[in-house]
């Protein structure tokens, strides 16, 4: 049994960029679905397809690299609120990654979204991770 389920998602990402990958299936669960999504808008993968068939279903995401260099899109995944620690923010003081280069993805009241997101609508909550 998995304490963190995103966590485990972040996880199963970075050891597929570090291997080199180019798709990796995760579990679905309906907030990693959203986290796939904004991943997807945000330009940070190529691809994905949610697979419903079993108990649970899966999420397949195409990984992007870059064509010269071969380095991932993705430099890092971090983890930020856990189970242990929740790690929660207002509207007014919501994280800047990378000064403005990296997203945090931020579980509010509307939805999974991120901090520029979260900003324009003005609510808080919970930060989920930070990528760049």
């Amino acid at each position: 049994m998995i304490t963190d389920p995103i966590a485990d998602y972040l996880t199963r990402v970075r050891n597929a960029i570090m291997a080199g990958h180019r798709v990796v299936e995760v579990p679905a669960s309906k907030i990693k679905k959203e986290i796939t999504k904004i991943l997807f808008d945000q330009g940070y993968i190529l691809s994905y397809k949610f697979d419903e068939t079993g108990f649970q279903g899966a999420i397949k995401i195409a990984l992007k690299y870059d064509k010269e260099s071969k380095a991932s899109v993705i430099k890092k995944l971090q983890r930020v609120s856990t189970p242990g620690l929740r790690k929660y923010v207002g509207a007014d003081e919501m994280p800047r990654v990378l000064n403005g280069l990296g997203i945090a993805i931020i579980s509010t009241s509307k939805g999974v979204m991120t901090t520029k997101q979260a900003r324009q609508e003005h609510v808080g909550g919970e930060v989920l991770c930070y990528v760049y």
